[in-house]
């Protein structure tokens, strides 16, 4: 049995899972779908680097470089491929075009029935400043990248004249309502759900409201009651990603809301503050579900 690792370099997260399968004796063998190549005169008709003699029995991705919108298409395609031919991929690209696009995630979310932040996605500036007037009255809204991640881009949104000119944003605002923690601190819940069961949860703590590690929140160890674990493998499910790291935050009242789902998530933060080896349950729960 070999299994694909997609990745952008052989990080800390890729020797981590490396490492996991090896303890399993199961041969990976990393790869960038950059390298990957639609091949119509090959038997599968893929050319992936590393499986000359056929296709692998499973691709987990960890991760997709950045491109044009070209690029990554393609290297999506790739993806699409690989589930047509009959391989199990974790995440497969269902799944990672509906976490990549906020909106889309948002859909899923709130179609499902599952508490998330009231959403408005919109193109335009003209239409983004309708939403504002008529909803920051109410209370701030967060303006997120449709595409970002890592808590970059994040803005504060308490009137019209807050929201930057459409090029910053691509011409699409995807804003949200603001949910303060009603504690005076900010806080929120990183759940990490893997083959439809919380592994690992970890809190981030900040000096500001945006929480991500990237931006110097602090990780604290959490454990999650079975209500929010419950919201968080119903919110990884709907999307249809095998594992993700799930967002959640409490809010004055005591009610968990989910923020964003993230199909290709890091856990450097999370193995910190958990004794459980989360790549040793991604390896166990991606050969648990081959057989």
């Amino acid at each position: 049995m070999r299994i694909g690792l997609a990745i952008d370099t052989e990080d800390w997260h890729a020797r981590r899972l490396m490492r996991a399968f090896a303890a399993r004796g199961i041969t990976v063998v990393p790869f960038r779908l950059s390298d990957a190549a639609f091949d119509t005169g090959h038997p599968h008709g893929l050319a992936l680097p590393g499986f000359d003699d056929g296709l692998p029995n499973a691709v987990l991705v960890r991760s997709i470089s950045g491109g044009s919108f070209e690029e990554v298409t393609r290297r999506l395609g790739v993806l699409h491929a690989l589930r047509e031919q009959g391989v199990l991929v974790w995440n497969d690209a269902r799944a990672i075009e509906r976490c990549v696009d906020k909106s889309t995630t948002s859909f899923f979310l709130a179609h499902a029935g599952i508490a998330t932040p009231p959403t408005w996605a919109v193109e335009g500036q003209a239409a983004a400043l309708k939403v504002a007037d008529r909803e920051c009255p109410t209370g701030p809204l967060v303006l997120k990248p449709l595409f970002g991640s890592q808590g970059r881009g994040l803005r504060l949104i308490t009137t019209g004249a807050d929201l930057p000119p459409p090029e910053i944003v691509g011409g699409v605002y995807y804003l949200q309502r603001y949910i303060p923690t009603g504690t005076g601190t900010f806080h929120d819940h990183r759940l990490f759900v893997c083959a439809g069961s919380v592994v690992a949860a970890m809190t981030r703590q900040a000096e500001t409201w945006v929480t991500n590690v990237r931006q110097g929140a602090q990780t604290l160890p959490f454990q999650p009651d079975s209500r929010m674990t419950d919201l968080a493998i119903r919110a990884a499910s709907c999307v249809g990603a095998a594992y993700a790291g799930v967002d959640i935050l409490v809010d004055g009242d005591g009610r968990p809301w989910v923020l964003e789902v993230n199909s290709m998530p890091g856990w450097k933060g999370l193995q910190r503050v958990t004794a459980t080896s989360v790549a040793g349950h991604i390896a166990a729960g991606l050969l648990a579900a081959l057989r």
